[in-house]
């Protein structure tokens, strides 16, 4: 179930509104201003320096994302790269996802045949608004992500990016009988995933906003897919689902863009992301390539709990 304490921010309560008004306050005035400021410097993606570690978990601590630039790697198409940089900052869980190679790192590039043929993140076509494994079962909720860029497409791949917290923020104040509803265990609905008749994934039903018991932090799964995809028939719900859509349609400053290039990754607690459509480029075979890391685990040091300290 998901039950919040009257003492979180992101219960309901009456007697939780202080709370509340507290860390949106804070939140609001730590978050970056633009996506520049999410970018770090690393010389080692092996062996982190600690000022290279406090610097991107002040970004997880602002927005629960950073944005790594490697200075000095040979081989930047080395996919130990992604376990490597999750270790060093608490994330050791991997998901193996059906679309992910044998050491569970997902090779994302276009594909133009076997399992991952006709699954959008393997095509160059757009991609929505999500967060990631919002499919999974609830004891395989993917915390944290990172994503590591060898070679970016020769035109478009951008990705879009903003902090669930903020979403959660410009909701509840807009109604927070939005946040009631996408709390509510039965709200979302990812129906199976049948492939020739198997079904190899069962119809996962739950909440869009959960808090999780253990550290407090906010947790999000959601897609902004039209199909396949099963929301509660209510007028509440869909006033909800309908003000996600336009917040994540509209120009808000709290919305990021960035394209990541050769060496840079993005490390994040699961925010939520897209990406535009792009191009390859087979003459000079210059060809999309991120290798992602799905984690169970949330980044050290920036849970609700770990962070309270600094809200006043």
């Amino acid at each position: 179930m998901n039950i919040v304490t009257t003492d979180s921010p992101f219960s309901l309560h009456p007697d939780a509104e202080a709370a509340y008004q507290q860390w949106r306050d804070w939140k609001i005035s730590v978050y970056p201003a633009a996506a520049e400021e999410l970018l770090v410097e690393i010389d080692n993606p092996f062996s982190l320096g600690q000022n290279e570690k406090a610097r991107l978990n002040e970004c997880f601590i602002r927005a629960n994302m950073a944005i790594y630039t490697i200075n000095n790697v040979s081989d930047i198409a080395d996919k130990k790269i992604v376990e490597s940089i999750g270790r060093q900052l608490g994330i050791e869980r991997l998901d193996k996802n059906l679309g992910a190679d044998n050491d569970s790192i997902t090779s994302l590039q276009v594909m133009e045949n076997g399992r991952q043929q006709g699954y959008i993140p393997y095509s160059n076509l757009k991609l929505s608004w999500h967060t990631d494994g919002y499919y999974n079962l609830p004891e395989q909720q993917i915390r944290s992500i990172v994503l590591h860029c060898v070679s970016p497409a020769a035109r478009g791949g951008e990705n879009a990016l903003v902090d669930h917290e903020m979403l959660y923020i410009h909701l509840r104040d807009r109604n927070p009988a939005y946040i009631s509803a996408l709390m509510e265990e039965d709200v979302m609905t990812i129906p199976a995933n049948i492939e020739n008749g198997v079904e190899i994934r069962g119809a996962q039903t739950g909440p869009v906003f959960s808090v999780d018991a253990c550290g407090g932090s906010l947790h999000m799964r959601y897609s902004a897919r039209k199909r396949n995809i099963i929301w509660t028939d209510n007028e509440v719900t869909r006033e909800a689902v309908q003000a996600m859509d336009d917040f994540l349609a509209s120009d808000s400053p709290w919305i990021f863009r960035h394209r990541l290039e050769p060496g840079q990754g993005l490390v994040c607690n699961n925010v939520l992301h897209n990406r535009t459509g792009f191009e390859d480029d087979d003459e000079t075979g210059q060809h999309r390539l991120i290798y992602r890391g799905r984690f169970y685990d949330r980044l050290a040091k920036t849970t609700y709990n770990d962070i309270q300290s600094r809200i006043s």
